[in-house]
């Protein structure tokens, strides 16, 4: 049975990627890195590959070297982007472009127990780090042992490795083969690996799954004498030695830090009006011609102060590939300039099941709107108020679909019902709602509370990721007020709004709700784990802290928390069906999230002389988007 699946994993990978170059002595490099050769700075490129390096076969034709890729970003706050062109393709496992298929990456082989207990797993030998060191199991273990197990580093132990009580072992089997062996069943596991962003710590909510121990054993305590770390983090401005450690971690922060990705950043800030990332010459991919990849020298990101910004550099000319950002409401703005432009215009498929979202705090702390948002009746009312057709129409030119916050169509486990839940537009069944709670009209036409005072909702956002800015937030407001509920909306920050939700201090969130497209690999919204979409930021708390932080929660909440962990329980796939239906049932009878407009497609600009880029993939969150285009395989045709 193991060698079945081995083989199966194995066909996959040659029919996505081509033909592999098994036993090939000679390959080819750019003349960036050729040029290194020739000075004595680099090893042959034979020597910088792994002994079985990964095919990548590119979508058109076997590309050429060189030229420089332009995108637009926001500073640090927005890093993500840098993430998903780029960082991300550290992950040992990788989706394809097909977002079905797990495909095994700087993992060259891995195995599952018929338990579904414990995980094998063989790096592919001969892999380096960005600067010239072997990269091995001891960067698995340093990493599970020494970053995640270190309580002042983490000092919350992950819940994805603790069952029962009892914390995942990770066992290092030779320099390349390492088992993660868990005390009960955690058949979704595997789905961990391609689903995260590559950071090394906690703090974003991800898993590396492996660091760099020869450069990070310098600010470790464990491996460096205590004094001289807490010497060296005063004098970088740092009180401790785990804070400079965190700062070292971060590559957007650290150019240093090696990496295992396509290009590597060499801006010394974050904050440089350009920020460069250059070819990583260890990069362990080639084409199916024997070239190393990537095709691209370097990226670059433009510093810009917000994401119309970044749309009116596409619309510019100034923009050779990015999804990110790119806004719908732009389609028209988008089709008049490509032409004097120089680019065309590629449209994805999204898992977004609303866009944008608006989530009531269950937390909230002002105990009368928290009364208020835990009746499933005020939530009702909110939904029936607004006019999905209308911002569907002034949004999205007709092209999304009006429904509830939701698995949009064509996505797994989608629930036509759940869609359809309390997304008409009726607010005189709204107003029928509020009044049967006790909420009567004061004199100014808003309603009272059971305080005695108006009812004032405070809706904060962000403009970005997304389409939710100050007129979508206007029209919502104008919903609500009409069946009296007076609504103040304020523009934040994105780090502003992100400590506000993590520490439920936000009242009202706004956010795309993505990561829909297959809510059993990344159920996250569903959870209320992902917190940018803060409808239950202080019980998912308790929930991924196992009760030592938040709020225990009571109820249908209590029920989805319990029935994720049957899941992830669960060896049956069709029994793992059946608790996701279950879950979904849950969200369609309390309404916690209130949709707008779903199942949008996502613009793509690409410069017309950049070739291999796909049209049609999927984009959503687990799938790393914009990585599941292959960038490595992207050049510029002249």
């Amino acid at each position: 049975m193991k060698c079945f699946k081995f083989l199966s994993i194995l066909l996959i990978f040659i029919l996505i990627f081509g033909n592999t170059i098994v036993g090939q002595k000679k390959y080819n490099e750019s003349p960036m890195t050729a040029a290194l050769v020739k000075e004595g700075k680099l090893p042959p490129v034979e020597q910088r590959l792994p002994k079985n390096p990964i095919v990548v076969k590119p979508l058109e034709e076997v590309g050429v070297y060189g030229g420089t890729l332009r995108r637009a970003w926001m500073g640090p706050g927005d890093r993500w982007g840098i993430a998903k062109i780029c960082y991300d393709a550290n992950n040992l496992m990788r989706w394809a472009s097909d977002s079905k298929t797990i495909l095994p990456w700087l993992v060259e082989k891995y195995t599952i127990s018929k338990d579904g207990r414990v995980f094998t797993f063989k790096l592919r030998e001969g892999l380096k780090w960005s600067d010239g060191q072997p990269m091995t199991t001891d960067d698995v273990i340093f990493w599970y042992e020494d970053v995640i197990g270190n309580e002042e580093l983490t000092p919350t132990f992950p819940s994805a490795f603790v069952q029962d009580g009892v914390r995942a072992k990770f066992v290092k089997v030779d320099n390349y083969t390492f088992r993660i062996e868990f005390k009960n069943p955690n058949p979704m596991f595997i789905y961990t690996f391609p689903t995260q962003g590559w950071f090394i710590d906690n703090s974003k909510g991800s898993f590396a799954f492996y660091a760099p121990k020869h450069y990070l054993m310098q600010f470790h305590p464990k491996y460096t004498p205590k004094d001289k770390i807490e010497a060296l983090a005063k004098q970088k401005g740092f009180n401790k030695w785990y804070e400079l450690f965190q700062f070292m971690i971060d590559y957007i922060q650290n150019p240093d830090l090696p990496t295992m990705s396509p290009w590597k950043i060499v801006s010394k800030s974050p904050n440089e009006p350009v920020f460069v990332m250059e070819r990583n010459p260890y990069y362990p991919v080639v084409d199916t011609e024997g070239n190393q990849l990537p095709y691209i020298d370097r990226v670059v990101h433009y510093l810009v102060s917000d994401a119309e910004m970044i749309n009116m550099k596409a619309v510019a000319g100034e923009i050779d590939f990015q999804a990110r950002h790119m806004r719908l409401p732009n389609y028209t703005l988008f089709m008049q300039n490509k032409e004097k432009g120089n680019y065309r215009i590629l449209v994805w498929r999204t898992g977004t099941g609303a866009d944008p979202a608006i989530y009531l705090n269950q937390n909230v702390k002002d105990p009368v709107k928290r009364k208020l948002f835990q009746d499933v009746r005020f939530r009702q009312a909110l939904s029936l108020a607004i006019n999905r057709e209308e911002i569907n129409k002034i949004l999205f030119f007709g092209l999304g679909v009006p429904m509830q916050a939701a698995i949009p169509p064509g996505s797994a486990y989608y629930d036509k019902a759940w869609a359809q839940a309390y997304a008409q537009y009726d607010p005189g069944r709204a107003k029928i709602l509020l009044d049967a709670m006790g909420l009567k009209v004061g004199k100014d036409g808003f309603r009272i509370g059971s305080d005695g005072k108006p009812i004032e909702l405070v809706v904060s956002f962000t403009t970005y990721p997304g389409s939710a800015n100050m007129s979508t937030m206007e029209l919502i407001k104008s919903y609500w007020e009409a069946i009296g509920i007076k609504t103040i909306i304020k523009q934040v920050d994105r780090s502003l709004y992100t400590t506000q939700c993590n520490s439920g201090d936000i009242e009202i969130g706004v956010w795309v709700l993505d990561r829909m497209s297959n809510v059993a690999i990344s159920p996250g919204r569903l959870l209320g784990t992902w917190t940018d979409g803060p409808w239950a930021p202080l019980y998912a708390r308790w929930y991924w802290t196992k009760g030592q932080e938040g709020e225990e929660p009571t109820g249908d909440i209590r029920k989805i928390y319990d029935l994720w962990d049957e899941f992830n329980r669960t060896v049956d796939a069709r029994k793992r069906d059946t608790i996701i239906r279950q879950i979904i049932a849950l969200h369609r009878k309390n309404i916690w999230i209130i949709g707008t407009v779903g199942g949008i497609p996502q613009l793509v600009i690409v410069n017309n002389k950049l070739r291999n880029v796909p049209d049609g993939i999927l984009w959503d969150d687990p799938f790393r988007s914009e990585l599941n285009s292959f960038p490595e395989q992207f050049f510029f045709k002249q």
